[in-house]
């Protein structure tokens, strides 16, 4: 331990770890197989980086999300850490240079995607590698019973089968019992040590409040407070409605969702992060790696849809250990729209297969073709060509993928990147044939002294800018000179990828496997059912929380259900100084409606509060 400590002092300059860190490092660092479940904000990312760059060789990281992975590349190469990603938006030359540096010992860590270990490439480069640790993050994304399913990270274990001395480590911040057991059978590690965090966190206060009008509340809470917070809704619409209504209050806030480019969540995180904005209102979109400590509150317009993501997002509110809140807000529609949702979840099966036909149609894919392609895929453009409901093909895609038919990247922004892939004979040749050429090749020579070793982001609106050209002027001289063999070229993109993981199937082969569609159907029925008891059970908020994950935890004694019990008298004749109504005291207390309504009735009965024009008085 005393090397991983140099390590992380060396690194991230601090001198101790976390308690929950260290047997979680200890056994990795022994080269045992080990299932970690850490809470958000736990520190997971240094419990599989500190241990790989104390072993020898190279740290293989799963991941499923690109953003993610991206984000912890670019924080290990600040630190001098040699780390790089595989995403599906790499060419084929690209790919096969960084699985080239990752087999000859030129990279510490390897980030990837679990789709892309299913190519013979990176099996081939796999075998030749001299691993260290091979990392499953987001591990319960292997379970069909957990949260976000995701069929390609099944294919990890055939990774085992080629190095089967290789270490193990998968890390998920929430797992049922069930979960765990499958994480465990599906990564074939029955001798796995099993640790597990406690999942309480004294400084964080759970509240639940019925609320008919929730912007409302939402504005008076965040309008009382100068501190950092974030306040989630389930769509893109309500992101903007709230964030809408905030700002007309005067209230400083930004937004996240999926429907803006990375520039744009770049920008409004920075400005959260430096809190130029004080409070984010955002999608589930917004957190993953997010490491912001001094989060007071995390408010929900919407109710989420399961227990999982709601822990994992009001779990982002005090990180710094400091007393801090998450309060959900719900209504019978919000009960009702749970409900709604969870249907419009499973569309029947034949209409899963027509949307499989017509997107197979509308990528021109012929049947027993289009095994592993990949394509840049509009889902709006999709849904307007054959008149479908996005909502409904969203689902139907997340079917298909959970199936075994396709899968599907996030939506990302790939930056324009080109490489000069001749000598510079040749390139000199061709610009004296072709004059126009000089000051573009001269220009992207100087400002990208890599250009002739690897692919390499280009700039173009400050290249448009030196050279008084338009982006689409710069589009086609690039390429020309692509198609000269001079360059490659990968235009920017914010599409996701959709990738036919087997060719097309006559309709007649098409099945949606039962066990698949079943299984997901009935987990997110139980997982609706835990969110609907969560919001309307008289019973310990945080216990009701641990005990879905399978811990033991005792009353907390201070969420919305048990606050009343410990409210003293003179606290509530205090506030009364001024007259107050019921909904302001429910603010205040965070108490529901009816357990203030029954503290309150014995003092109208003796007097001491009395009640006018809808406000309490002393």
């Amino acid at each position: 331990m005393e090397v991983a400590r140099q390590i992380l002092q060396q690194y991230w300059g601090f001198s101790e770890f976390r308690p929950s860190q260290v047997p979680i490092i200890e056994a990795a660092l022994e080269g045992k197989d080990v299932l970690a479940l850490l809470p958000t904000g736990g520190g997971k990312s240094i419990c599989f980086q500190v241990p790989a760059l104390s072993r020898e060789g190279i740290c293989i990281v799963v991941s499923p999300l690109i953003a993610l992975m991206q984000d912890q590349v670019e924080h290990l190469q600040q630190k001098g850490i040699r780390a790089k990603a595989i995403t599906s938006g790499m060419s084929y030359k690209e790919l096969d240079q960084t699985l080239d540096n990752a087999r000859f010992g030129g990279l510490d860590f390897l980030y990837t995607s679990p789709e892309r270990l299913q190519s013979a490439l990176f099996i081939e480069r796999f075998k030749r590698m001299k691993i260290s640790l091979l990392v499953v993050d987001e591990a319960h994304c292997i379970s069909e019973w957990g949260h976000d399913f995701r069929p390609a990270f099944r294919q990890i274990s055939k990774l085992r089968q080629l190095q089967p001395e290789v270490p193990i480590l998968a890390l998920t911040a929430t797992a049922t019992k069930q979960v765990q057991s499958d994480i465990i059978a599906q990564l074939a590690m029955p001798k796995a040590v099993v640790l597990e965090a406690p999942f309480i966190r004294e400084n964080l206060q759970y509240l639940v409040r019925h609320a008919e009008n929730k912007i409302t509340e939402i504005i008076a809470l965040c309008a009382q407070t100068n501190e950092v917070g974030i306040v989630y809704c389930q769509t893109r619409k309500n992101v903007k409605e709230v964030a809408r209504q905030l700002v007309a209050n005067g209230i400083s806030c930004g937004i996240y969702h999926g429907g803006m480019t990375a520039i744009e969540r770049s920008q409004m995180l920075k400005d959260w992060l430096s809190e130029k904005r004080r409070v984010m209102v955002a999608t589930n979109a917004f957190g993953m790696g997010i490491d912001k400590p001094n989060v007071r509150f995390v408010l929900h317009y919407d109710v989420p849809a399961s227990p999982e993501a709601y822990f994992q997002e009001a779990g982002r509110a005090g990180r710094d250990a400091a007393a801090a809140y998450a309060l959900l807000f719900f209504n019978e529609a919000d009960l009702k729209g749970l409900a709604e949702q969870h249907i419009q979840r499973f569309p029947a099966p034949e209409r899963v297969l027509y949307v499989y036909r017509a997107l197979a149609n509308y990528l021109k894919i012929a049947v027993g073709s289009g095994k592993d392609e990949a394509y840049p895929f509009d889902l709006t453009a999709f849904c307007q060509t054959f008149e479908l409901k996005e909502q409904e093909v969203f689902y139907a895609l997340k079917l298909l993928e959970q199936n075994g038919n396709i899968s599907l990247s996030e939506s990302f922004f790939q930056q324009t990147r080109a490489q000069i892939i001749v000598s510079n004979e040749v390139l000199y040749n061709f610009q004296i044939q072709h004059p126009k050429f000089q000051t573009l090749c001269t220009l992207l020579i100087r400002t990208y002294p890599g250009l002739f070793d690897q692919l390499t982001p280009i700039h173009e609106q400050k290249i448009c800018q030196r050279l008084n050209l338009t982006e689409k002027r710069l589009d086609e001289l690039m390429e020309i000179m692509q198609k000269n063999g001079l360059i490659e070229y990968s235009k920017k993109s914010n599409l996701p990828v959709l990738t036919f993981t087997t060719e097309r199937l006559p309709e007649s082969y098409f099945n949606l496997r039962p066990e698949i569609y079943l299984n997901q159907k009935n987990t997110a029925q139980a997982k609706m059912q835990a969110m609907q008891d969560y919001c309307s059970k008289a019973q310990c908020r945080s216990q009701q929380l641990i005990h879905y994950f399978g811990q033991e935890a005792q009353v907390c004694g201070k969420c919305d259900v048990c606050l009343p019990i410990s409210l003293h008298d003179e606290n509530l004749f205090a506030f009364l100084a001024q007259p107050k109504s019921i909904q302001e005291l429910q603010l205040h207390f965070f108490c529901s409606k009816a357990a203030l309504e029954s503290i309150i009735r014995p003092h109208l009965l003796t007097e001491k509060i009395k009640y006018s024009a809808g406000k309490f008085y002393l």
